[in-house]
């Protein structure tokens, strides 16, 4: 056969230094028709094409990590209300400041690097990492000890604080960030730079329509306590309580939901609060 063939022409010339199992040759001098052949030549084929993705991935990786830094600085610039025509990226995110906050204490972290700090690796680290237990409103299992902050002044006045926000969907842990009045309580402005919500329903959660209607939102009540909340429908603009509560996404109960709980714990005394 062809490939027993190969084999031994490849052996003959020195090429192969190595000397072949006996299964491999009476593999491959099996007839092409032979099933046996068949398998073990698509068995192959995975090996290599596994071997080919993994080396592509493992390459690519620190360009997809760039990628995702610069993507996540746009968001914040943008959800910042900075940038502008003439400015560069760079030079929009270089007007905001980056922290490290302790969460269990709510101090800043001094000598650590912001812009190096991945929440997502920290929560894999129980090291790095607490679990929620009981009250794990946003369904993330474990809570990084430090997350990032960005806070943007003007005129050396606080004007907008910026937070990192995740918690679980219905398919999918949605990422987003939420920017707050220098009050502490208002809503500036929310956003969803990651989520995998069904297409047409729960993933207008990103939509720039909805997202509207975030901002002059009150999150946090006289008590300190979280109280924004996602409803069911539309909200009553006559309603004393409108100004805590946003329209629900339509079919998208669980989507809403999770908005609801995700923005509450990290709004709460285990996240920001």
């Amino acid at each position: 056969s062809f490939g027993a063939d190969a084999l031994r022409r490849l052996r003959q010339r020195g090429r192969l230094k190595v000397g072949i199992p006996g299964w491999v040759r009476t593999v491959f001098a099996l007839p092409n028709d032979d099933p046996r052949k068949t398998l073990a030549v698509a068995l192959v084929l995975c090996l290599v094409c596994s071997v080919v993705v993994s080396v592509t991935a493992v390459t690519l990786r620190p360009l997809q990590e760039r990628n995702a830094a610069l993507a996540l600085k746009r968001e914040v610039v943008e959800l910042a209300g900075l940038g502008g025509p003439g400015m560069t990226l760079e030079q929009a995110f270089g007007r905001i400041e980056t922290r490290l906050v302790d969460l269990d204490s709510g101090r800043f972290v001094e000598g650590a690097d912001p812009l190096t700090y991945s929440y997502r690796d920290a929560a894999l680290d129980p090291t790095r990492s607490s679990a929620v237990g009981e009250n794990d409103l946003a369904g993330i299992r474990r809570r990084p000890d430090r997350m990032p902050v960005y806070l943007v002044r003007e005129d050396g006045r606080l004007e907008t604080i910026v937070l990192p926000v995740y918690g679980a969907g219905l398919w999918s842990t949605m990422h987003g960030l939420l920017a707050i009045a220098p009050d502490g309580r208002t809503a500036k402005g929310l956003t969803f730079y990651e989520q995998r919500e069904t297409a047409g329903l729960g993933s207008e959660v990103a939509s720039p329509r909805w997202l509207a209607r975030w901002p002059g939102k009150t999150l946090i009540g006289p008590d300190g306590e979280p109280v924004i909340r996602v409803v069911k429908g539309n909200v009553d603009p006559q309603a004393p309580n409108a100004d805590r509560r946003v329209d629900g996404l339509s079919g998208a109960t669980l989507t809403s939901n999770g908005v609801t709980n995700l923005l509450r714990f990290w709004l709460g005394e285990r996240g920001y609060g």
